[in-house]
């Protein structure tokens, strides 16, 4: 893992990491919740709904990977994390008006990181 990116959807900073192994971005889940949710406390939010989840036989906290990223205060701290796959089905299970316009931002637009590696490759 060496590569940190940092995407906006609308205000909220959506932190990534390239995984060089597995040639694919992870993302983190509580900066997707915050954004998705405005939750005063998107940690806590994630670990309920990651709880639920569980509860009702759904697997995809499963594949969920703790990642070191770059928090706030500038150090580095274990992140759960989902591929871009994993992502698009958490969004879906989130109650929020906002998902479908997440959605739209996080997989067709053109600031998105595969949107902008693909304006790169053209």
């Amino acid at each position: 893992m060496s590569k940190m990116s940092f995407r906006f959807y609308k205000d909220h900073e959506v932190r990534a990491i390239w995984d060089e192994e597995k040639s694919q971005w992870w993302f983190s889940i509580v900066d997707i919740v915050a954004a998705i949710t405005e939750s005063p406390n998107p940690r806590k939010y994630w670990s309920v709904l990651k709880t639920r989840l569980k509860k009702a036989g759904n697997e995809l906290t499963t594949r969920c990977s703790q990642l070191k990223m770059t928090s706030a205060d500038g150090k580095r701290y274990a992140t759960d994390c989902f591929a871009q796959e994993d992502i698009i089905n958490l969004v879906r299970v989130i109650p929020s008006p906002k998902t479908a316009d997440f959605l739209d931002w996080f997989i067709y637009s053109d600031n998105t990181i595969d949107g902008q590696s693909k304006k790169k490759a053209l």
